[in-house]
């Protein structure tokens, strides 16, 4: 659906391709560090997954791995992220089993959000991590200002 909102339509494109690899949930957060919550950005499952949708910050191995490190978060499995996603059962009611969180940031600057792909078990091969993070590099500064323009 085409949309004026620039943000919305930056979103709206890289999910478009990233579903064109084969992910069936796609939904970008954008950090507000200074009251220690999240705020979904965009959606591909409104009603799962609404874009009014909150998340407090959770200090754990996913926080450390995706937010402090400014690492991508890798699970090709459901008991990989369960740990850490309390909405695991939602999640693998809609079939899905694997997930990698791409957290983005300026240099030198904090994570400012993240663009969380979700797709079937074992999905997110070396191959299909390549193709992704070649969207994320191609729409970075575009991400980057949609982000911090929230």
């Amino acid at each position: 659906m085409p949309t004026s909102d620039p943000a919305q339509a930056t979103y709206a494109a890289l999910h478009a391709d990233c579903a064109a690899l084969g992910t069936r949930l796609f939904t970008v957060t954008v950090m507000d560090a200074a009251n220690e919550i999240t705020h979904r950005a965009y959606t591909s499952h409104p009603v799962e997954y609404p874009v009014s949708g909150t998340k407090p910050v959770t200090r754990d191995g996913w926080y450390d791995q995706c937010i402090a490190a400014r690492q991508v978060f890798v699970a090709n499995t459901t008991p990989e992220f369960a740990r850490y996603f309390f909405d695991h059962a939602l999640i693998t009611s809609l079939g899905l089993g694997s997930c990698i969180n791409i957290p983005l940031f300026a240099p030198e600057g904090p994570v400012l959000g993240t663009v969380n792909l979700l797709a079937q078990e074992h999905h997110f091969t070396p191959q299909n991590l390549a193709a992704y993070a070649a969207l994320i590099a191609r729409d970075r500064a575009a991400l980057l200002a949609a982000m911090s323009a929230r």
